[in-house]
């Protein structure tokens, strides 16, 4: 195998394992989930509030009280929050972290798809963006030689 030398100020490719599409894809992912994690907070504190900013679907087989899904919501919308600003920072534990309430928050979008069908749909898609950008990257380390 020979090796490679670039010029100095030439980039090598990116037909590695992390092409820029996913390491934009993971910042990109750190802005979804700290807006999204903003917005659940807003959205569980309303249902915590008031019970009348969402319908009342009658008899439904996952049905938690609004102030029940208001505090799922709040703590699922504070734990993104911060680990959407741990993915911004570069944090690898927030990769993981982010994975996982990603997940979490998917399943809490799917039972919760009766109070709010289209935000819930939104929230899915998102949230599966999210998992795809964390689950690609790789962080390498660098090392350069002469």
């Amino acid at each position: 195998m020979t090796q490679q030398t670039h010029p100095a100020g030439a980039r090598p490719s990116t037909t590695g394992t992390n092409s820029g599409w996913v390491a934009g894809g993971v910042a990109f992912a750190g802005v979804l989930m700290v807006c999204n994690g903003v917005l659940a907070i807003l959205q569980g504190i309303a249902a915590i509030a008031t019970d009348e900013v969402y319908d009342n679907v009658g008899s439904y087989v996952y049905r938690i009280n609004l102030t029940g899904w208001g505090w799922i919501h709040l703590i699922i919308g504070v734990a993104v929050l911060l680990a959407g600003a741990g993915v911004l920072r570069g944090a690898s534990w927030a990769r993981y972290v982010g994975i996982l309430l990603a997940a979490v928050s998917l399943v809490f979008q799917f039972l919760f798809l009766p109070y709010s069908p289209v935000w819930s749909v939104i929230v899915i898609a998102i949230d599966l963006f999210v998992i795809w950008a964390l689950a690609s990257y790789h962080p390498q380390h660098h090392t350069h030689t002469t």
